[in-house]
C-alpha cells in the first residue's frame, strides 16, 4: 500500500493544479475582456492612466476592492475620478463568482516591479516612518499581510499610492461606515503629512516588487 501513496499524492496535486488552471482561464478571459486596456496584459498597471499594478496582489484584497466598487463603498465620492471610472468596470463583471475568478487570476501572476516616477523624498527617513506607521500592517518589506487584510505596497506605482493617500486624507476613500478597512486607512493617512509620505514613497521605491 505504501508504494501507492506517492502516486496518489501526485494525482491529487495534478488534479488541484488542473482545477486552478481552469479557474485562472476564466479569470484571465474576464480580465482580458474588461481590465487589460488600463491595467496591462501582465497586470502591471499604467501610471499614465492612474491604473495600479494588480499582478501578484492578494486575491482577498482584490476581491474586496472590486466588491467595494460594485456596492458603492468606493468610487462614489465627489472628485474621485479614478474611482468613478472603475465603478462601471467592476459592475460589468456578471456576478460574485466572476469577481473571485478575476481576483484569483491576478493573484496568480508574478508581481512586476514599478518604475519610480516621483522625485524627492528621503528613503532613509522614509524607512523609519514606514516601519513606525505602516509596517505592522503592510509587512516589514511592504509585502502585505493577509491576516490584517493589508495589501502589498512594494512594486506599486508611487504615483498611484500618492493619489490614494490623498484620497484617504480628503475623504474620497474610507467614507462609508461599512468600509472598515478603508476607515482604518483614512485614520492612518491623517497621522502623516505630505512631505513625510514622500519620504515613505522614496523608501517603497527601493523595495521593487513584493
Amino acid at each position: 500500500m505504501k508504494q501507492f501513496l506517492p502516486a496518489l499524492l501526485l494525482i491529487s496535486l495534478s488534479a488541484a493544479t488542473s482545477v486552478q488552471a481552469a479557474d485562472n482561464t476564466q479569470g484571465k478571459a474576464l480580465f482580458d475582456g474588461s481590465c487589460v486596456a488600463c491595467h496591462g496584459a501582465a497586470g502591471q498597471g499604467n501610471p499614465a492612466l492612474g491604473a495600479p499594478a494588480l499582478a501578484g496582489q492578494q486575491a482577498a484584497y482584490l476581491q474586496r476592492q472590486l466588491m467595494n466598487y460594485r456596492t458603492g463603498l468606493r468610487g462614489t465620492a465627489e472628485g474621485d475620478t479614478g474611482g468613478a471610472q472603475m465603478t462601471p468596470m467592476a459592475k460589468s463583471l456578471p456576478d460574485d463568482a466572476a469577481v473571485t475568478a478575476v481576483a484569483d487570476y491576478l493573484a496568480s501572476l508574478p508581481a512586476v516591479a514599478a518604475t519610480a516616477s516621483l522625485t524627492g523624498g528621503d528613503a532613509a527617513q522614509g524607512a523609519k516612518l514606514y516601519q513606525s506607521k505602516c509596517g505592522s500592517c503592510h509587512g516589514g518589506k511592504a509585502e502585505g499581510n493577509p491576516a490584517f487584510s493589508a495589501p502589498a505596497l512594494a512594486g506599486q506605482s508611487d504615483s498611484y499610492l500618492q493619489t490614494q493617500f490623498d484620497n484617504f486624507k480628503q475623504g474620497k476613500r474610507g467614507y462609508e461606515q461599512a468600509d472598515r478597512y478603508g476607515r482604518q486607512m483614512k485614520m492612518m493617512a491623517n497621522t502623516i503629512n505630505e512631505a513625510e509620505f514622500l519620504d515613505v514613497l522614496a523608501y517603497l521605491n527601493t523595495l521593487g516588487s513584493k
